[in-house]
């Protein structure tokens, strides 16, 4: 691990340990998430709903925060906000009695994730510059080390002490906010305000940009949300409701242990390659969700899914800002979050309307529309 370490801006290092404390939060609540869901008599369709809205309206919010950014020169008051944010929203959550409770409350907390995830990866982008898919590669990398951990700690709490949802919910938001601790440490680098305005912004985004811009929501159509792979998992293992978290667990170890070798892989190969062979890889792995169901298959199924993610993340943010002017590097990325982000509600709901006729349905079609994607990429020119 050493030798990643080596010339890694404190920027990068303190966002990472902030968004490692805020996962560690989140990952305690997303794989008990889309069973809170069905226990409070939620369908495949309201899980598909909720996972879609939730990753929609952050996504919405990403390309407006990136603007302001961008537009008023600072970055660090939009990260601050966005997780203060998600804290309270998710002590809202905690108190769910039905699932439209959740509806909302996993929605709007989904408001502070769409104010600061831009900013944050631009501040990441201009820390690191000459090697951005290494400093995207260790955000994600100590990102996804938080999700491990919380993920085993809800497993813990759930099997071992018997701790109902919302105690495990409650007590995820009370850790919220020991993540603005070490935010309090980055420094932001001085910008002038840029004299720009939102449609103009959007319209100077390079022609190359937009097209991958495309090709990445083409890719969000096929990525459904996460939870119809619990879903599935619970599915198989009725009677061991605890092998779900465990296999959510893996998937994180997994993402963790692979997002700083894809990252500096991409800085030396090209992020093309890398994200091209991720869509692939995506679409072999539904497929194997689709036809198999044993406890092996399950254990390296979730394991290639930790590693797509490992591959996506964290690359397509690094080209974005490749791909990016300097002075509009959070408009552009915020402008991607968008866009794939609106494609993730009808990703999802697809998704929940296809499991209720048949859950292999919901992954032939992931893995479909992941090889179109994978083809799309080849074809474009650097």
């Amino acid at each position: 691990m050493n030798k990643y370490i080596k010339k890694i801006s404190a920027n990068v290092l303190l966002l990472g340990v902030v968004s490692f404390l805020n996962d560690l939060s989140s990952e305690m609540i997303m794989p008990i998430l889309p069973m809170f869901i069905t226990a409070l008599g939620g369908s495949a369709i309201i899980v598909g709903l909720i996972g879609g809205l939730r990753d929609s309206i952050s996504s919405i919010l990403k390309v407006f925060s990136g603007y302001w950014s961008d537009r008023i020169g600072k970055r660090k008051v939009f990260v601050s906000c966005g997780y203060l944010l998600s804290g309270v929203f998710k002590l809202f959550l905690a108190f769910s009695k039905i699932w439209q409770h959740i509806l909302i409350s996993a929605s709007l907390e989904r408001i502070g994730k769409g104010l600061r995830t831009a900013p944050r990866d631009a501040i990441i982008a201009d820390s690191m510059p000459e090697e951005r898919g290494k400093g995207f590669g260790i955000h994600r990398a100590l990102d996804t080390s938080g999700a491990i951990l919380g993920s085993i700690i809800a497993f813990l709490l759930f099997w071992l002490f018997g701790f109902c949802f919302n105690t495990i919910i409650f007590s995820a938001a009370t850790l919220v906010f020991l993540s603005l601790i070490p935010l309090y440490f980055v420094k932001e680098k001085k910008r002038k305000p840029q004299d720009i305005n939102f449609k103009i912004g959007l319209k100077n985004l390079p022609y190359h940009l937009k097209l991958f811009i495309l090709i990445s929501s083409l890719f969000a159509l096929a990525n459904f949300s996460y939870m119809f792979f619990i879903l599935r998992a619970q599915e198989v293992f009725t009677d061991k409701l605890s092998m779900p978290i465990l296999l959510y667990v893996l998937f994180n170890i997994f993402y963790a242990l692979f997002a700083i070798p894809f990252g500096k892989l991409s800085d030396k190969i090209g992020r093309k390659k890398v994200i091209g062979f991720g869509y692939l890889l995506f679409s072999l792995t539904s497929l194997g969700f689709a036809f198999f169901n044993s406890l092996m298959a399950f254990i390296i199924l979730f394991a290639l899914y930790g590693i797509v993610y490992a591959i996506v993340d964290g690359n397509q943010r690094a080209y974005v800002s490749d791909l990016s002017p300097e002075r509009l590097r959070a408009t552009a990325l915020g402008t991607f979050h968008t866009v794939i982000g609106l494609a993730s509600l009808p990703s999802s709901l697809i998704a929940g309307f296809l499991w209720q006729i048949n859950p292999s349905a919901t992954f032939i079609y992931g893995a479909a529309i992941s090889i179109f994607s994978a083809i799309s990429i080849i074809f474009l020119k650097k």
